[in-house]
């Protein structure tokens, strides 16, 4: 059975969802809003995602790039914004599909199915720990000694990209090019400057790095 994770605040509509998928042999998880759906991605084997923008407690982007942060599985919003910047905000932000409201089953099943066959399978550990400190892929979040640590989007794109590639040395130039844009990928002393705060920031000793490593005049490396 196919998995599939709504996430809708309005319970009619996550109501008729649950009967209408489960009548067409789909497995439902409903979420009434975006904390509640991140939480469900980590704890349930979901195949795929249907997504409402407007929730109560985060955007629907918010909820994309948390999901993005870990999980390739396929997102299909379900939105009543019919404008074409929201529709290119949300793919843009790693949606797969995009229905307006109001909208049929028939379509939607279609668009389920065809998700279905191009769900992907690289899914990461969305908790990622280390002796020191722990990474919160789904949720952007970093904690040392159980305390929240404080980074700065900068610092947060580049640990989330050394994290989702354990023990493989991410060069220099990928690092700046992912992080700053392909017109940095040369500019190596702004990576000392933000390698050198995240350490400060997550290592017991950072002049002495156990995790975030440096290869000689390669790039780096993320050890557990």
């Amino acid at each position: 059975m196919t998995t599939v994770l709504i996430v809708d605040d309005e319970p009619q509509i996550l109501r008729a969802l649950q009967i209408n998928l489960h009548a067409h042999g789909y497995t439902v998880v409903p979420s009434p809003n975006g904390k509640a759906a991140l939480l469900a991605a980590q704890t349930h084997a979901i195949d795929v995602v249907v997504l409402d923008l407007g929730l109560p407690d985060m955007d629907g982007l918010e909820v994309i790039a948390g999901l993005r942060g870990w999980t390739d599985v396929p997102i299909i919003v379900l939105s009543a914004r019919h404008g074409s910047h929201d529709k290119v905000e949300a793919l843009d932000a790693g949606a797969d599909d995009y229905v307006t409201k109001p909208f049929g089953l028939d379509e939607l099943l279609a668009r389920l199915r065809a998700a279905s066959r191009r769900a992907g399978t690289n899914t990461a550990e969305p908790l990622v720990e280390t002796a020191e400190f722990t990474v919160d892929l789904a949720n952007k979040r970093v904690t040392r000694a159980g305390e929240p640590v404080r980074m700065t989007p900068t610092e947060w794109s580049v640990l989330e990209l050394l994290v989702r590639n354990p023990g493989r040395l991410v060069s220099q130039q990928q690092i700046l090019t992912e992080v700053w844009g392909p017109a940095y990928a040369k500019e190596a002393h702004y990576l000392r400057v933000y390698m050198a705060q995240l350490r400060r920031k997550l290592e017991r000793d950072p002049a002495n790095p156990v995790h975030l490593l440096t290869e000689a005049g390669m790039g780096y490396r993320f050890a557990q």
